[in-house]
């Protein structure tokens, strides 16, 4: 094993940001590439194994670039970055963080942050029918929200289309008060939330009175023809195949579609058959339709969402081979 000393320059405005408060990004590359970091005067000192060395410093190149853009450097930052050099990957973060979208209200850059979401949004900019499949904290809705609106501002479409199924997340809430806008607004909480965050509730709120915006159950789908229009169907995996064949012929000329939906949450009852599972596998093959299958890498939330997105995973497959064995050995008793 041949040691190395590799050299990088991280200018001293930059030191805080891509080494972490308290040091934590450099303690977490050292334990991850058995390294050692030392910084004097605007450039790190990188000493480890060759290959180790090198690992390291295409990492902190991406983080120092990374905050030369503005970045504000976060543990997902870190961590991405260094699996992505684990995969040799040729795209790194910063490719992936040029990928503007739009600004919150606040100014915040909406961009993907993962390999999975650039391919995502490439999708849904290029295509006309997107799916965005894969588990929660992965900005399935976030980011087709941010296209949508982007969308709306430059005069692509014409309008904002937001739907998905009023069912009760393993709950019985019983009947609620109000009206009907009022009975169905609790399940469209989220679709509210990104687009108050993107586009302002007084925005949101002129556009919707002028019918320019409209956030409805799927129910409301049936009968219509969606011209012209940017249409997100959120929470797919809670359709039924009537339901889901009903939205996909609702689609006019001038429309972009995004369906996202994550196959292990489903709420519908024991035994019924998800709408989503059976539209991937019936219009995957066709022109113009994209299936973007994100996973635990791509989760943007804390870190400790992923670690609960791969412990989930685990689970299922270790329950899913154990009802395959038991399947197995109840067939060789009854031969």
């Amino acid at each position: 094993m041949s040691l190395s000393e590799l050299m990088i320059e991280i200018p001293a405005e930059h030191e805080a940001n891509v080494f972490g408060q308290f040091d934590a990004y450099a303690r977490k590359l050292e334990r991850t590439f058995h390294v050692t970091l030392i910084a004097r005067d605007g450039n790190t000192k990188i000493v480890g194994e060759s290959g180790a060395a090198q690992k390291a410093l295409r990492v902190l190149t991406q983080l120092t670039e990374l905050s030369k853009r503005g970045n504000t450097i976060t543990e997902q930052n870190v961590d991405y970055a260094i699996s992505l050099v684990f995969e040799d990957q040729e795209e790194g973060i910063v490719e992936i963080d040029k990928e503007l979208i739009c600004h919150t209200l606040q100014g915040r850059p909406i961009k993907p942050k993962t390999l999975g979401q650039k391919k995502y949004v490439d999708a849904i900019r290029s295509g006309m029918i997107t799916f965005g499949l894969g588990p929660a904290g992965t900005g399935k809705t976030y980011l087709a929200m941010a296209m949508a609106i982007t969308a709306f501002k430059h005069g692509e479409v014409g309008r904002i289309i937001l739907t998905r199924p009023a069912i009760e997340a393993g709950e019985k809430l019983g009947f609620l008060p109000g009206d009907l806008q009022s009975k169905i607004d609790p399940y469209l909480r989220p679709l509210y939330d990104a687009l108050y965050e993107i586009m302002g509730a007084e925005s949101f709120l002129r556009n919707s009175e002028k019918g320019l915006i409209e956030v409805a159950p799927l129910a409301y789908m049936r009968g219509r023809t969606l011209d012209n229009a940017f249409i997100i169907l959120d929470e797919a995996q809670n359709t039924t195949p009537a339901q889901m064949k009903m939205f996909l012929t609702r689609i006019g000329f001038g429309s972009k579609v995004v369906i996202t939906g994550d196959s292990t949450q489903k709420d519908l009852p024991a035994g019924t058959v998800s709408g989503l599972d059976v539209a991937v596998k019936v219009v995957k093959d066709l022109d113009g339709i994209a299936v973007c299958s994100l996973t635990s890498k791509d989760v943007v939330r804390h870190p400790l969402v992923q670690q609960i997105v791969k412990a989930y995973e685990a689970y299922e497959r270790k329950n899913e081979k154990k009802g395959a064995g038991t399947s197995r050995g109840a067939r060789r008793r009854n031969s």
